[in-house]
């Protein structure tokens, strides 16, 4: 009797290898940017310059706060907790002033980006900015875009390894001058320096400095596009922020297609009668992206409209003799219009436009409000847990409160302190002979917080249960500002009749 495995018919197919597995990520292609020449490369540099200048020097900055103060412009103080920028000092319950800012800077993003696309991200945020800094160096250390892929496809010789340890060493020294500038907002910047020159800084500032380098070396010398590309949250959402009327880079599809090279003997009017276009297919723009993307194929979520492929296409334009801008910043509304002869038109006021702008009016306008009417005095009170309340001998019920003065100003105040809510309440200061006062004169020295022990004292008539409220009553003797306090007042229960 045959077995199955006799009457098993064999296949060629049988023997063959398992096709291999495909992989669901794409492999990194690495992006060769190219130099342009142009404006908006001009007004990067610029930018560049002016970005850099200003993280980098603005430790330096001094500011007379008078004694005992520090004086750099901007500065975290984490260890005082305070926040120093010029002439305003704001402490940590004043935070929601910080809130406000980023608020601010927020929706001032999507008004620019609803006007003019991501000019954020091609100009100003820090990862191109650090990004278009490192690409400098590599230019300057391994040349143009053709030999730096020559370099990397070819083998590694003495001359390579040297060109690309010098790149990386320039690369490290930018990173740790980043990382160190960081550190300096939160420190004062000269005593720190001559601590690292004398090898005596702490080490958890070392740490951090070498973190944020790392962080830098990484993200502008290596990751460089896909920051923008895949971890970045932006280029996900800004869609939302955008519309027809919204300026953008932009290739002229309607006059550049169809596309292909210049022949010889062609004139262009016989290259536009034959269906051709303006765009000779010489790819400048997209070898000139940082993103590496071809603008030619719409607009990308990997765009950051830097504008370069707009300054590498109207150089090409030029030395061909044909209208610059086929790549420019323009609307798709105007592009329509362009596309069938009609009149161009900008609606740089709309509905979004308009709504963003009276955001930004109003934070602004309640936070200069808030930062001028800021209180300098603040206090805080906290009730005495253990006992809750004391029974006095002559019936008189007594609670304990730890009383906190904030004094946030440069000068020493005198103050008086009223009790409010409780009739027949007095009090003493614990470590003072006085007992009974109505008012308590209390001190507080030069931008500090002093704590008090302060003893009230009722009468059991004027409870009026278990918890009775009281207010606290502060008021400084120089500029008469007054700082309020809720608080309760606790005793026994009254029998239930």
């Amino acid at each position: 009797m045959s077995t199955i495995a006799e009457l098993r018919v064999s296949h060629p197919d049988d023997h063959e290898p398992p096709p291999k597995a495909r992989s669901l990520f794409a492999e990194h292609v690495k992006v060769y940017p190219r130099s342009v020449q142009g404006t908006f490369r001009r007004l990067k540099w610029a930018l560049l310059v002016l970005l850099l200048g200003v993280y980098y020097l603005t430790p330096w900055i001094r500011w007379d706060r008078g004694p005992e103060a520090p004086d750099q412009a901007v500065l975290v103080d984490m260890t005082g907790r305070r926040l120093y920028f010029f002439f305003i000092e704001l402490w940590p319950q004043q935070i929601y002033y910080l809130t406000g800012v980023l608020i601010f800077c927020a929706v001032g993003l999507f008004l620019v980006t609803t006007l003019f696309g991501r000019l954020w991200c091609g100009y100003a945020c820090p990862q191109t900015v650090w990004t278009d800094l490192f690409l400098w160096v590599e230019r300057q250390v391994e040349g143009e875009r053709g030999p730096r892929i020559r370099l990397d496809k070819g083998p590694w010789t003495a001359a390579k390894i040297a060109r690309k340890t010098l790149k990386h060493a320039i690369w490290l020294v930018i990173s740790v001058a980043t990382g160190g500038a960081w550190i300096f907002y939160f420190t004062d910047a000269p005593t720190l320096t001559g601590q690292m020159l004398a090898l005596d800084a702490p080490s958890t500032t070392m740490w951090f400095i070498a973190l944020f380098s790392a962080t830098t070396y990484l993200l502008a010398g290596w990751a460089r596009e896909q920051v923008c590309i895949y971890m970045c949250p932006w280029p996900r959402f800004q869609a939302a922020m955008q519309d027809e009327d919204s300026m953008i880079v932009t290739y002229q599809a309607w006059r550049g297609e169809g596309r292909g090279s210049v022949r010889k003997g062609v004139t262009w009017e016989e290259r536009l009668a034959q269906g051709g276009g303006d765009c000779v297919d010489c790819g400048v723009c997209h070898h000139a992206c940082p993103t590496g993307i071809d603008i030619r194929d719409g607009n990308q979520l990997a765009c950051i409209g830097c504008g370069l492929c707009i300054d590498a296409c109207n150089t090409v334009m030029s030395r061909l003799g044909r209208p610059r801008q086929l790549i420019t910043f323009d609307t798709q509304n105007n592009q329509f219009a362009k596309a069938v002869g009609k009149t161009e038109r900008f609606r740089l006021i709309r509905p979004r436009t308009v709504i963003y702008a009276l955001i930004l009016v109003t934070l602004a306008g309640a936070m200069i409000a808030g930062l001028v009417l800021r209180p300098h005095l603040d206090i805080s009170v906290l009730r005495d847990r253990a006992p809750l309340f004391v029974a006095l001998s002559g019936g008189d019920i007594r609670n304990g409160y730890t009383f906190k003065i904030s004094n946030m100003t440069r000068y020493h105040h005198d103050y008086v302190l009223r009790l409010a809510g409780l009739p027949g309440a007095t009090m003493a200061v614990a470590g003072r002979d006085d007992e009974g006062l109505v008012e308590v004169p209390l001190t507080a020295k030069p931008d500090s917080v002093v704590s008090y022990r302060i003893l009230v004292r009722a009468p059991r008539t004027s409870l009026t249960g278990a918890s009775t409220p009281l207010d606290f009553v502060l008021t400084s003797l120089g500029d008469r500002e007054t700082a309020l306090y809720d608080s309760v007042f606790l005793g026994p229960a009254r029998p239930e009749r």
